[in-house]
């Protein structure tokens, strides 16, 4: 006999990916639109990947300190946009490897990865976009024009 799953299991649970594109309108409004669809949960996922000259100097410090400035910038949006509480969470710097420990230390329906365009964005060179579909979860490409990047506060 199935067990009736109760309200929390019945929400989906959403994983959404980005970095410079974590408080961009498009994505803000595909968490709006996907919130709609039915009840679901949030989680907003920021690798810790230093940009420009932090990448050198000291990337796993500065990736960081701006990972978590982007989470403090973000979330609050992405909880208006979601109509309820997102969690946010520093991933590793690399994003697949964010990616894959966060699903194996939670549960997961789905994922939303948000990134610049492909002529500009990192993300969309290595493909992550597939790879991260290959660790078995149905996956949204939200694609933010390179304009309505994310700048956490310095």
């Amino acid at each position: 006999m199935e067990q009736e799953r109760t309200a929390e299991q019945s929400e989906a649970r959403i994983l959404v990916v980005a970095h410079r594109t974590a408080a961009a309108p498009t994505l803000i409004e595909a968490v709006r639109a996907r919130a709609k669809e039915g009840p679901c949960r949030f989680t907003l996922l920021v690798p810790a990947t230093a940009q420009g000259f932090d990448r050198v100097a000291n990337p796993e410090e500065h990736g960081r300190d701006e990972a978590e400035a982007v989470l403090e910038l973000a979330v609050p949006a992405l909880e208006e946009a979601a109509g309820g509480a997102v969690k946010g969470k520093v991933g590793d710097g690399e994003p697949l490897a964010a990616v894959a420990d966060e699903i194996d230390r939670d549960d997961y329906d789905e994922v939303i990865v948000s990134t610049l365009p492909t002529r500009v964005s990192r993300w969309m060179r290595i493909d992550l976009p597939r790879k991260v579909a290959a660790l078995g979860l149905p996956v949204t490409t939200v694609s933010a024009p390179s304009r309505e990047r994310t700048n956490p506060p310095t």
